[in-house]
């Protein structure tokens, strides 16, 4: 047996598959030729971040456009940061913006694919089959550095500004023979793998990023570690014996990672796999004193997913919103064809910002307007009350106590050629309708001041006697007009602009005073709408109250 299979068989004795077998039990996919096969591979260590959903919206768009696979990866080996059930919040962001996975953790303990498990901390025996191949082949060792020393060498390499890390002359444990490596072992010394990296400093590497376009980079000359002190994989070797298992096309994934790329190719190379195409998205941006910084989880409660659900963005409206970021075309699109779904749309990584998109909530809220104006009363009640079961106790019981009467509600000006836009996220409704509920509305009413309040008591007498609640939508405001008429008001605005001293005003603001008196707003939906929603003694009721109030 020659020496780098003695060193392989003392450091991974217990191992007995070998990268064949591997490559057996998770053999090429069987999918259509371009079909993207890409992951969201997070670490469980804190709540789901915008740029992860909208990394994780990439993934599944160009996925699902080329019939592909999308899978959720769990990349758990640094269990010091992990914190309790962090599967479980990772899913449930992405569950409440419609994101599914082909494949992958579904919760804590549940997966679904054959190409699992999806979680790294259960694949330690598939790395270490991989990594015990490259000490076979010369291609790895173990290094038995203590932290003093590697402390030591850091220092020197500051002081003297060389490149940070193991290699050249700091790479003490390089040419390590058997025989003293088992004699450290078996006095109990602890040790890393490293790689035995064959990169020249005077070489380079050139590939081509989906967003980026062409890079080139000096070549990895670090021996970086494969396998920790635990015998756990750090990122860099889990990541390339993953997505080749995984049967990987495209990594996506921020562009904080392009420094670690020729470390990536570099291991590809050498365990013998065809590399993906790698996707580098920029991080998303925001405006802060004329200029732009990143999103921050510390800074910006926008930064957590778990900001949008709570606050109520239909998922659909925070798809849309996220495609004008993805791709700088897709607003042109949507204006051509404002009836098409979002999955007609044909996107491509090279249509994404190489900068970074700009957040903008109060885009993000337009757009929502938008979204939610051309939803049915009936989906506006299901979402709603999807949303207030877990954020607004006191809504959902409203809500849910009389159905049909809410959906009246949602139903004024819903459905006609320019519905109106009060709505941006799901939090807008309990004020949007607080006045159709006593439970909610406080009964102050906001008049108008351009009349006395002698004129005002007079407008709601007047109404209340001649107030149908069975005249129709075209008999409404004629009534209206002519009891203004009689009381001294312009029938028109601009009767009224043109002998301003002939009427004590017109008949928009006897509308207005009645929409005051009901609602208790001067902005509202639709008046008449309103009023048949309401009915008659309800009605009644709220003029005769706003009378006593103008009485004082």
């Amino acid at each position: 047996m020659d020496s780098n299979k003695q060193m392989a068989e003392l450091l991974f004795g217990s191992i007995t598959k070998t990268p064949e077998d591997y490559e057996e039990l998770y053999p090429e996919r069987n999918l259509n030729e371009g079909a993207v096969v890409t992951r969201f591979a997070p670490s469980p260590t804190g709540f789901l971040h915008f740029g992860g959903l909208f990394a994780s919206f990439i993934g599944k768009t160009a996925a699902k456009s080329t019939d592909g696979i999308f899978y959720l990866r769990i990349e758990d080996t640094d269990k010091k940061r992990e914190v309790e059930n962090g599967v479980s919040l990772i899913v449930k962001g992405f569950e409440d913006f419609g994101i599914e996975f082909d494949e992958g953790m579904h919760s804590e303990t549940e997966e679904k694919g054959v190409y699992g498990p999806y979680t790294q901390s259960k694949r330690t025996e598939i790395y270490q089959a991989f990594v015990k191949a490259l000490v076979e082949k010369g291609l790895a060792y173990p290094c038995f550095m203590t932290e003093d020393e590697l402390a030591a060498i850091r220092e020197k390499q500051e002081k003297e500004k060389l490149l940070p890390g193991i290699y050249g002359e700091f790479a003490k444990y390089r040419g390590i023979t058997f025989e003293e490596a088992e004699k450290r072992i078996k006095n109990g010394d602890e040790y890393v793998v490293r790689l035995l990296s064959p990169g020249k400093e005077d070489s380079r590497i050139k590939f081509k990023d989906g967003i980026k376009g062409e890079i080139e980079m000096p070549e990895n000359i670090l021996d970086v570690v494969l396998l920790k002190k635990d015998g756990t994989p750090t990122y860099h070797f889990a990541h390339v014996v993953d997505d080749h298992l995984m049967r990987t096309t495209h990594v996506i994934r921020g562009d904080e990672w392009i420094s670690s790329v020729p470390i990536h190719l570099q291991l590809f190379y050498l365990c013998g796999f065809k590399a993906p195409k790698y996707v580098h998205i920029s991080p998303i941006m925001k405006e802060e004193n004329g200029g732009k910084r990143k999103l921050s989880k510390r800074k910006d409660p926008e930064a957590a997913v778990s900001f949008y659900s709570e606050a109520g963005y239909p998922e659909g409206a925070v798809w849309e919103y996220m495609m004008t970021l993805a791709n700088s075309n897709y607003e042109d699109w949507r204006l051509a064809n404002p009836e098409s779904s979002i999955d007609d749309f044909k996107f491509t990584f090279s249509k994404m910002s190489k900068a970074g998109a700009l957040f903008d909530i109060v885009k993000l809220s337009d757009i929502s307007k938008n979204y939610i104006c051309k939803l049915s009363a009936e989906e506006v009640y299901d979402m709603v009350t999807d949303w207030a079961k877990e954020n607004n106790e006191r809504l959902y019981k409203l809500l849910c106590d009389d159905e049909e009467y809410a959906k009246a509600i949602f139903a004024i000006e819903r459905g006609n050629a320019k519905p109106r836009k009060d709505i941006a996220k799901w939090s807008d409704v309990e004020e949007y309708v607080s006045y159709f509920y006593s439970e909610l509305w406080d009964g102050k009413r906001d008049f108008a001041d351009n009349l006395s309040k002698d004129d005002m008591i007079e407008i709601i007498e007047q109404y209340k006697d001649i107030y149908d609640e069975n005249a129709s939508a075209e008999e409404w405001f004629p009534q209206v007009r002519e009891m203004a008429v009689k009381l001294g008001y312009a029938k028109a605005p601009k009767e009224y602009k043109k002998n301003p001293d002939d009427f004590k005003g017109h008949v928009g603001d006897v509308a207005g005073i009645i929409r005051s008196a009901v609602t208790g707003r001067r902005n509202t939906p639709d008046l008449y709408e309103i009023l048949q929603t309401l009915g008659r003694d309800e009605v009644i009721s709220r003029l005769d109250s706003a009378i006593e109030i103008l009485k004082g």
